[in-house]
């Protein structure tokens, strides 16, 4: 038992024959670097037990985005491929989504093309993304878990790329439990960190961490884990480089200066930062808006220079009881240098008073000061929105009004009547990621003048944000401390006038 030297050396002659794939390194060999030999390829898949056979039957790697992942995953599918030995082999890489699977694939079946020898003997298949070895009769094949039927597989080789994007552990599981008829099967699972702590990555993030700190003893697991404490100071080079093996080689310390920039003026990337750089397991969860940023967006706009504009709207009413948001975006425009932001709040008149002692928010104040209109009753009236929408239309030009399509429906069915156009929105990543960065770009340039209106401040400040394994963003109104319609309205409308600018056709101009 222990290392074996001659596989090592010709484990590695092999894996070092094969040739990068991409950017200033593409069609160099693939030379391991120092850490990628020593902690993961020769331990790995040249440490035996006493039978010969492999030791490690698991390795979880966890390194920093861009050290290199996919050009590892793709040399170790070939090498189980061609060299393991194994008759009949079934290597699998997989991922959450068809683009990811297909990323790793994509770079083996390059590799293959750069190689004469590999190119002669294997058959890529990239309608099916599955490269043969006719010579043992074994494959490799790149699946995810929107594929069915993978049940019944025969796998001698597991690699899942970016394990914390898995949505369940159910592709885990399917190909984990595929590998018992197999003498040394192999799953190797290589990833950046996460924020579920539900997940399948946090659970094998655990139990790698308990292996490599001796609370576990598990000869079969290899863990490899590259990243920054968590009271490190993020912003510090020297804990980039400790978090980051491969800085300096595919992973430029500019790069990292530029997003820890961009982290620190942007509160809500942070934890982005942190995550995919620094391989920090962060929460879901983050504060979005600096608001001496937002403070320095408090242009002052005169409602009569808006009149006659083209404008775009956001429509958020909450419950019936709550407060209810009516947000108009002006894009930039004739007489209009930046996005001007009109907002229009409503809340019960009946209980008002109550809900200023309860939540300790000045509703009374802002009424009297015209910040916030008051309607009749115990509960939102919606005529009394529709009658002030209706007298807005007579000084602005209405384009579109974006609506959330769990609340107020019924109040656009009445406004479509009168010829307003409404856009749905579902509230998913999908369609409000982008005009929430597009909000924040808009507020770091200072491109955007929203009055200073004091109850879209505090909905700012309020302002929490969800984020999703790829970095988009959307408002969570259930991790926000307090109300936030106002600017899901602002957000809505911002939607609908970025979408009318990029559509908007190029206008030449002679010089």
């Amino acid at each position: 038992m222990g290392l074996n030297k001659v596989l090592a050396k010709k484990m590695l002659a092999q894996i070092q024959s094969l040739k990068h794939t991409k950017g200033e390194w593409a069609g160099k060999p693939f030379v391991l670097e120092p850490w990628q030999r020593d902690e993961v390829f020769v331990p790995l898949l040249a440490t035996t037990n006493g039978d010969g056979l492999r030791q490690y039957r698991t390795a979880y790697v966890e390194i920093p985005r861009k050290n290199g992942k996919s050009e590892m995953a793709a040399a170790l599918a070939l090498y189980l491929l061609v060299a393991d030995g194994e008759p009949g082999a079934e290597i699998y890489s997989a991922a959450a989504g068809r683009d990811q699977a297909t990323l790793v694939f994509n770079v083996a079946a390059q590799m293959v093309r750069q190689d004469p020898l590999l190119n002669k003997r294997l058959k890529i298949i990239d309608s099916q993304k599955r490269i043969i070895y006719p010579k043992t009769s074994s494959f490799y094949r790149a699946v995810c878990s929107e594929v069915a039927g993978l049940h019944g597989l025969n796998a001698s080789g597991i690699i899942f790329d970016e394990l914390h994007v898995q949505p369940n552990r159910e592709l885990w599981d399917v190909l984990a439990t595929s590998t018992g008829a197999r003498r040394q099967p192999l799953t190797f699972a290589i990833t950046t960190a996460g924020y579920d702590r539900n997940s399948i990555c946090w659970e094998l993030h655990d139990y790698a961490l308990k292996v490599r700190d001796g609370i576990l003893d598990d000869p079969t697991f290899l863990p490899v884990i590259y990243a920054a404490p968590e009271d490190a100071d993020w912003t510090d080079p020297k804990v980039w480089a400790a978090a980051n093996p491969n800085l300096g080689v595919c992973l430029k310390e500019e790069y990292l200066q530029q997003e820890c920039a961009k982290a620190q003026e942007t509160p809500a990337y942070e934890n982005t930062f942190r995550r995919l750089h620094l391989n920090q397991w962060t929460e879901q969860e983050t504060r979005w808006m600096a608001m001496e940023k937002w403070d320095a967006c408090e242009v002052l706009i005169d409602p009569a220079h808006l009149k006659g504009k083209q404008c775009y709207a956001g429509l958020d009413l909450a419950s019936t009881t709550d407060i209810a948001a009516f947000v108009l975006v002006f894009p930039p425009q004739d007489g209009l240098d930046e996005y001007a932001v009109l907002p229009f709040f409503f809340v019960p008149e009946e209980g008002m008073r109550a809900r200023v002692k309860r939540d300790r928010v000045p509703y009374d104040v802002w009424h009297k000061q015209g910040f916030i209109f008051a309607t009749p009753g115990e509960t939102i009236d919606y005529d009394f929105i529709n009658n002030q929408i209706q007298e807005a239309r007579k000084k602005y030009v209405f384009k579109e009004i974006e609506y959330d399509q769990w609340n107020a429906e019924m109040l656009m069915q009445r406004l479509e009547k009168r010829g307003f156009k409404g856009i749905k929105n579902n509230q998913q990543f999908g369609q409000i990621a982008v005009p929430t960065k597009e909000l924040m770009t808009l507020v770091l340039k200072r491109e955007i003048a929203h009055g200073g209106n004091p109850v879209l401040r505090w909905m700012a400040s309020n302002l929490v944000v969800k984020q999703n394994p790829d970095g988009n963003v959307k408002p969570d109104k259930s991790k926000s401390t307090e109300k936030i319609d106002g600017m899901v309205a602002l957000i809505m409308g911002l939607d609908r006038a970025i979408r009318h600018r990029r559509s908007a056709p190029m206008r030449m101009e002679w010089v």
